[in-house]
């Protein structure tokens, strides 16, 4: 029996050839590709940080500060519209009302309000809490909601009138209650003038338009 035999095979099995069995560790080949992989997520995983970081201290902050400009100047010009968003004269109906002891200047100036292209409601003398007791120009009241709408309209024609807004009254027609030191609506050229601004005070001269 050849010494190459293995026991217990009673000599019936021999081993020929130059090539013998050879006792190997199992491969760790699956232990080998998984470290691999996990060195390319690794690796790919810091490579997009460093593209990141790159971004923010280059390209990325213009990018923000970009935005950023671009979402004030919308912002911006949002603003200057809602300040063009007023009515026109002849969306307003004016009551007017003498507090003075002077008569015939309620129905005069209603007259003169009419021809500026306001709409006119009632025309007499003031209401007993008003009566004499205006010591200005005049007074302009009307509702909470024409506080920035129609009441600053108004005001183009008596620029030194006080303005009032009641939360508890309804619709909205104003009222102006002319005072002792009244002597006249503004000029026509001045009303104007002021009513222009009012609506589009981007084309003032002194106000540049900034580029967004």
């Amino acid at each position: 029996m050849s010494m190459l035999t293995p026991p217990g095979m009673g000599g019936k099995y021999r081993i020929t050839g130059d090539k013998y069995p050879r006792m190997r560790p199992p491969r760790r080949r699956a232990r080998l590709v998984a470290a691999v992989v996990a060195s390319v997520a690794v690796l790919g995983l810091v490579g997009w940080g460093t593209l990141q970081l790159i971004d923010v201290f280059t390209g990325g902050g213009k990018k923000a500060a970009a935005s950023g400009a671009k979402t004030e100047c919308r912002t911006k010009a949002a603003a200057e519209a809602r300040v063009k968003d007023v009515p026109a004269p002849g969306a307003i109906t004016v009551n007017v009302y003498n507090a003075t002891t002077r008569g015939g200047l309620a129905k005069k100036t209603a007259d003169e309000l009419k021809k500026r292209g306001f709409k006119i409601g009632d025309v007499g003398n003031a209401a007993k809490e008003f009566d004499k007791k205006i010591k200005g120009t005049g007074m302009l009241l009307g509702p909470i909601t024409a506080q920035s709408t129609s009441l600053p309209v108004l005001a183009t024609q008596l620029a030194d009138a006080e303005r009032r807004t009641d939360a508890g009254r309804k619709g909205a027609v104003l009222d102006l209650i002319i005072g002792d030191a009244f002597k006249g609506l503004a000029k026509p050229a001045a009303a104007q003038q002021a009513l222009t601004a009012l609506t589009a005070p981007a084309a003032s001269a002194d106000r540049p338009k900034k580029a967004c």
